[in-house]
């Protein structure tokens, strides 16, 4: 009979490296309403304005707040060619951020892509070239939520 063959118990597991991990705490944008703080529909009025200052087009606020989880208003515009997006995403980003104290938490996009995404967590920018903005229709998707411009 031939010999039965012993497998080796596996060997034991090294022990787990403690990392620290860096944990930065998310800053919420300072506030500025009666309270002295800066809030979702104050900020969203301000980067309706200051896209206005650069022309944008077709500037609409909407109050997606109790509809969406995600944010409270979306702030939607449009310029009318690429350098024309990228003056209106400089002009928001910049002024919000002079004038407020406030960066936005993430950008996404680029102009050639005919559209850009502020995101300041309450408030959500969008920059579009027409062609986009009438093929993702955001508007007609966020059709029950009041509009406040």
């Amino acid at each position: 009979m031939p010999a039965k063959k012993t497998t080796a118990p596996p060997a034991p597991a090294a022990p787990a490296r403690k990392t620290a991990k860096k944990t930065a705490a998310r800053k919420l944008p300072p506030a500025r309403a009666a309270s002295g703080v800066f809030e979702g529909e104050p900020l969203a009025r301000a980067a309706a304005d200051f896209a206005d200052s650069k022309k944008a087009v077709n500037i609409t606020v909407l109050d997606v707040r109790g509809i969406s989880m995600i944010t409270d208003f979306l702030v939607i515009c449009e310029g009318t060619s690429l350098p024309h997006l990228r003056a209106i995403r400089n002009e928001v980003t910049d002024r919000i951020r002079e004038d407020h104290k406030v960066k936005p938490y993430s950008a996404h996009g680029v102009a050639d892509s005919g559209w850009m995404l502020l995101d300041y967590g309450d408030v959500v920018v969008h920059i579009f070239h027409a062609e986009k903005r009438a093929f993702y229709a955001l508007e007609d998707l966020w059709s029950d939520a009041p509009r406040l411009m």
